[in-house]
């Protein structure tokens, strides 16, 4: 018998050997190799270390801002009170929806189970250009490497499924369709790791950027700026803990270099089978309240952006 036999999961993972951040860079063939070949020793050593780790905090719908929760919970009972939901967002920017998701009480209890996540000592694979984020990892389950704690990823499902994709298609109705597909990652940027991100746009439906910074944990910089196509005017968006911001993927944005502490985000994307998104000329579909709030059958394909 080898020392390797005698190994838990969680222990095998932690000993792994991770590909240099140069070679993820490059995407290189061998990285693609390393997660492939270790994909169901990561996804045990994550169950393990959550058996360990216990349930101190429970990953539910009691960390979302109890307005939301109250009035997206209406809604699933009751289509027709989505205005209620409606009520409770912002429009600071053509096209970009601003609101409060997270409780700012209950933000340190959210942001206390994703600090012991990113330091558990399990591989997890980096969002592509962000590699120096120590808490950059990707969320979705079938992407290579990702955060596959069973907690993390119950409380990932009900974000997606039950508040991102419904208030998705009460701002944006012409998304229905083409938000059955879901991806994640998490970033944080600081003065010292990777700084700006270039003018883009998203490969996705519809993104929901959701700050999980506590109260008091301030950053300077790290402006997400907006473009408007139509009149080119450009809005700087900051967050405050907790809050989020919704637009359609193809909205041109960038992220500013952070000047001074740390701002910390999930990032998550609806698009379509095989990465389809809406036409660009398909525009306020005629889609009734029903539709909006039902549940999806819609299996999840392989597909994943990055």
């Amino acid at each position: 018998m080898t020392l390797h036999d005698t190994l838990s999961q969680l222990e095998l993972a932690r000993s792994l050997d991770l590909p240099s951040r140069e070679a993820m860079l490059r995407r290189d063939r061998s990285v693609q190799v390393f997660w492939a070949d270790n994909r169901e020793l990561l996804v045990d050593a994550w169950t393990e270390w959550g058996a360990e780790r216990g349930a101190d905090i429970v990953l539910d719908d009691s960390l979302i801002h109890p307005p939301l929760r109250d009035a997206v919970t209406a809604a699933w009972a009751d289509p027709s009170t989505e205005s209620t939901v409606a009520d409770l967002i912002d429009e600071p920017a053509p096209g970009v929806f601003s609101f409060q998701f997270f409780d700012p009480e209950r933000l340190a209890d959210l942001r206390g189970e994703l600090e012991a996540m990113w330091d558990a000592g399990i591989p997890m694979r980096p969002p592509y250009g962000i590699v120096l984020n120590r808490k950059g990892a990707m969320l979705d389950l079938r992407s290579d490497g990702s955060l596959a704690a069973p907690s993390f990823q119950a409380f990932y499902r009900l974000l997606m499924d039950t508040y991102m994709r419904p208030i998705s298609r009460l701002l944006f109705p012409e998304i229905t369709g083409y938000d059955a597909q879901t991806f994640g990652f998490s970033i944080n940027d600081r003065p010292e790791t990777d700084t700006s991100i270039r003018p883009h746009t998203d490969a996705s439906s519809v993104t929901l950027n959701l700050n999980v910074n506590v109260p008091g944990e301030e950053f300077t910089g790290s402006t997400v700026d907006f473009l408007d196509p139509a009149s080119n005017r450009v809005t700087p968006l900051s967050f405050e803990p907790g809050t989020a911001m919704l637009h359609r993927g193809t909205v041109p944005h960038t992220a500013q270099p952070n000047t001074s502490g740390e701002r910390t985000n999930l990032v998550l994307w609806l698009f379509g089978e095989s990465g389809n998104i809406p036409p660009g000329w398909v525009d306020g579909a005629d889609v009734d309240a029903r539709t909006r709030w039902s549940t999806l059958t819609e299996p999840q394909g392989m597909y994943t952006p990055f």
